[in-house]
């Protein structure tokens, strides 16, 4: 079965879309993340497309144990994805 012209279009502009939002999200998700030590931000990593905080603590500050963040980092980062996607779509 083959693809039309169209289709290929959407899934290449689709495609575009999401392009480079795991990459953006990390950063953002890092830039959340409380300093103390520098432990929890040293040890965030990015494995394909899924932010990995690999600290035992890390329940804890997303549920807003840290002042230096209350809303936690998950929710504001999902946030900030939202925005990120909805103003690549109205571009599309």
């Amino acid at each position: 079965m083959s693809m039309t012209k169209d289709k290929k279009k959407l899934i290449n502009g689709l495609e575009k879309i999401i392009d480079g939002v795991p990459e953006k999200a990390y950063t953002f998700f890092v830039g959340e993340t409380p300093v103390r030590s520098g432990n929890a931000r040293r040890n965030t990593r990015l494995r394909k497309e899924t932010i990995k905080a690999d600290y035992a603590y890390a329940g804890r500050l997303d549920d807003g144990w840290s002042r230096q963040a209350p809303d936690g980092m998950v929710d504001p980062t999902i946030d900030y994805v939202d925005r990120l996607i909805s103003e690549k779509l109205r571009r599309f």
